[in-house]
């Protein structure tokens, strides 16, 4: 079996635009499905310790269905991932005054973010996997953020069946920037994910008020529910009584993840059930940890988005997301997929 793509016309926008899907399939027989309309990731192909194969990722059927959604599933996310309060900051003395989509806040980048839009693409296969280069730009004041973005987005399905996802991106005024991916995963491949189990790489979470913007401190994980430090089962304490959890109507947050400890490292989750395990590695300094709270069928995917932590334009004391003229954005997330050693 050799590395291969295929393309193939998944249908129109209402202006006339064209979307693209692509199949990914490697020599092991895995396979991940994208679509150019916000560079989602669709389907991705696994075996369980049986042998069966199933889609770890949550999905649609179609495209009007992607266009009609809210909740990101599989998109590309930017150009800011997470939340900015009140929808503006300051950059060199000037208010920078963004478009809000999420009461007066602005979540993932505004409402016509990368999720909305279709992408450039370019497929290609190696020896070692086969991928698709994803490009987009992003006009100056868009969503109010400034500067000409040019974005590229590159997913290799790797033959050691990982997923990787690299992001470059360049500017020509100096602007804020987080990418991430926004994938749900359920390694069963339906159901709950309550039973999986999780360990997060991380002694700290960024707490947040009742809109989920960062209060600006570090709460140490140690003696709440958000301990992952060693795995455990998502649901386990996802109902106990804290005012974090309240605010999230379950896990929301953003995992400070200890880089200290291991470079790349950014979660671990597994399912008992199919003996699948997902081993999650990304440059980034922290991971939003969402347990689909708000699908319609919840808490049936979770998410582990890699990204610098929300609010940063408006906390000088988190990572910058500046990015300047001359500069070069770059980030990567590694999805790892394989079977448990039980």
């Amino acid at each position: 079996m050799n590395n291969a793509y295929s393309i193939t016309s998944y249908g129109y926008l209402s202006g006339g635009e064209e979307v693209h899907k692509i199949i990914l399939n490697n020599t092991q027989g895995a396979e991940a499905e994208i679509i150019t309309y916000g560079g989602t990731l669709t389907r991705l192909m696994c075996q369980d310790r049986h042998g069966n194969w199933d889609n770890i990722v949550l999905g649609l059927t179609s495209l009007e269905e992607y266009v009609a959604n809210s909740a990101f599933l599989g998109a590309l996310i930017g150009r800011y991932g997470n939340r900015i309060a009140n929808a503006q900051y300051q950059q060199d003395g000037e208010l920078i005054r963004l478009e809000h989509n999420e009461g007066n806040n602005i979540l993932h980048g505004g409402a016509k973010g990368f999720d909305k839009v279709v992408w450039d693409f370019e497929p290609f296969a190696n020896d070692s996997g086969v991928g698709v280069i994803l490009t987009h730009t992003s006009p100056d004041g868009d969503m109010g953020f400034p500067g000409n973005l040019a974005v590229e987005a590159i997913y290799e399905l790797k033959n050691d069946n990982s997923l990787e996802l690299r992001f470059k991106a360049t500017t020509d005024k100096s602007t804020v920037i987080s990418l991430t991916h926004h994938p749900y995963f359920n390694l069963t491949g339906n159901g709950s994910i309550l039973n999986h189990q999780l360990m997060v790489n991380a002694d700290h979470i960024t707490p947040a008020n009742d809109q989920m913007i960062p209060t600006g401190e570090l709460l140490p994980v140690a003696d709440t529910p958000f301990d992952f430090r060693s795995s455990k089962a998502i649901g386990q304490d996802i109902e106990e009584n804290h005012q974090q959890l309240t605010f999230g109507s379950g896990y929301d947050h953003n995992y400070v993840l200890n880089k200290d400890h291991n470079e790349s490292l950014v979660a671990i989750a597994s399912d008992p059930e199919s003996g699948r395990q997902l081993e999650i590695h990304s440059s980034e300094p922290g991971v939003q940890f969402y347990s689909g709270n708000h699908l319609d069928e919840q808490r049936t995917g979770f998410c582990l988005e890699p990204q610098h932590f929300p609010d940063s334009p408006n906390k000088p004391q988190f990572p910058s997301t500046v990015l300047n003229p001359g500069e070069v954005f770059t980030s990567f997330i590694i999805y790892q997929v394989g079977l448990t050693n039980d």
